[in-house]
């Protein structure tokens, strides 16, 4: 398996306790020895060792990679929406690989910028700042006011909706994985592969939690067939996951990244856990009743919340939600979304306007079919982009316990991992031995 470095490491003590402070790097177990004395072969990884290293070690970003790179369909969504096994775990170390806070260098997936003088690439409005990664073409879009593109809980434009809608009705796309309220519980977003152009629309809007969208890649589930295809809007660890996924590509179960032919990725600093912003932070902490809700937003580092009747109830530093924010996500240096097809956020761009980035053939020829639809200028302030991505990439390489390396192979070694973070903050958390 290319880029694959056997790891050829022992496991943890049959008698060690949860909790337990005093490990070696590499743990002294080895699971079918244990079982039956048939020596393990080298270069497995489990789901338990994937479970310690980044779901209990609390780093999991809750992108649903692992689910979605399991070939024998044995991961789920457990508890606290966190990954789970729902079935035997056969060792095959796939989940390790392709999690973007596990096995997955996720710096790999970027894709690499233009040669000087390539042609086919064109910037149209303006100059991107230096560092924005590879940029086809960039705009500061929003719908037309009274265009039925123009979905009514859109957020920044309805920029995202009208691409969604555009690709549909044009043949391009048989369906769109974005997230939608879960039907029992406000505010809380749910992953939902949407077919038609109702769905999108009532799907309009945005959501602050992650959602394991990537375990949602059963298309047949959705009523797709083997032909379809689809665009997945999501964050950038979960394009990542997929960009990763589609270059080593072999049978993986139930889940069609194969389907996924254009990704949109949200500009993204950090997402939250459901419980602690909406229900501790927003409900209890603050006393809002989360049904009167009717818009939650980050913009220029300030949380807001408005009411049914667009009345601001919450603008406070986005600082002061840091609990509620997923520890995982400070270890991202992809605030651009720097592996998808096009990127899009409000950062750089005025209210009620998107930032849009295209970075691929494939999302300008996406923005392109929207643009009907749309009204263009440029991006006001592209240094705000880069801006932000500088301070994002701060904080990762602050708290990543390896450097970043585009260049690096594809994939961390779990041995190499646990030399990294043993005796930090971020060190595997060993349960139930």
């Amino acid at each position: 398996m290319t880029d694959l470095a056997l790891r050829d490491r022992e496991r943890p003590p049959g008698g060690a306790r949860a909790g337990c402070d005093e490990r070696p790097a590499l743990p002294p177990f080895r699971l079918r020895a244990s079982m039956n004395g048939i020596t393990e072969a080298p270069g497995k990884v489990w789901f338990f060792e994937l479970a310690a290293a980044v779901i209990d070690a609390d780093r999991c970003v809750r992108c649903g990679a692992c689910v979605a790179a399991c070939p024998s369909d044995s991961i789920g969504i457990g508890r606290d929406d966190l990954p789970a096994l729902v079935k035997m775990c056969t060792g095959c170390s796939l989940c390790w690989d392709f999690c973007p806070r596990g096995g997955l260098r996720y710096e790999t997936t970027w894709l690499p910028e233009p040669e000087p003088g390539d042609s086919s690439w064109r910037i149209t409005g303006a100059e991107p700042a230096p560092g924005l990664g590879r940029v086809v073409a960039s705009y500061a879009a929003r719908v037309r006011t009274g265009n039925p593109h123009r979905a009514p809980g859109a957020q920044d434009g309805g920029v995202v909706s009208a691409i969604l809608l555009s690709a549909l009705a044009a043949g391009q796309i048989d369906g769109a994985l974005i997230a939608r309220v879960d039907p029992q519980t406000p505010w809380r977003g749910v992953p939902y592969v949407a077919t038609t152009s109702q769905e999108i629309l009532k799907s309009a809007g945005t959501f602050y939690n992650q959602t394991m969208a990537l375990a949602a890649l059963d298309l047949e589930r959705a009523g797709l067939g083997p032909e379809a295809r689809i665009a997945v809007v999501g964050t950038p660890c979960e394009i990542e996951g997929i960009r990763a996924l589609q270059a080593r590509a072999w049978g993986r179960g139930a889940s069609r990244v194969d389907a996924v032919a254009l990704t949109i990725a949200l500009l993204c600093t950090k997402s939250f856990d459901y419980r602690k912003l909406m229900l501790e932070s927003l409900r209890d902490e603050r006393g809002l009743d989360l049904g009167r809700v009717g818009k939650v937003d980050v913009a220029h580092g300030r949380l807001l919340v408005e009411d049914l009747e667009h009345r601001v109830v919450v603008d406070e530093p986005v600082k002061a939600f840091h609990g509620a924010a997923l520890k995982g996500c400070d270890e991202c240096a992809d605030f651009l979304g720097r592996a998808a097809d096009l990127a899009v956020g409000s950062v750089g761009s005025p209210d009620g306007w998107s930032s849009v980035l295209a970075r691929t053939p494939a999302g300008l020829a996406a923005f392109d079919l929207a643009v009907p639809s749309l009204e263009l200028a440029e991006i006001a302030r592209p240094e705000a982009l880069d801006k932000l991505d500088r301070v994002d990439k701060s904080i990762a390489t602050g708290s990543l316990r390896r450097a970043l390396e585009p260049d690096g192979p594809m994939f961390v070694d779990f041995a190499d991992h646990l030399a990294a973070y043993d005796g930090s903050d971020r060190a595997p958390v060993w349960k139930g031995w």
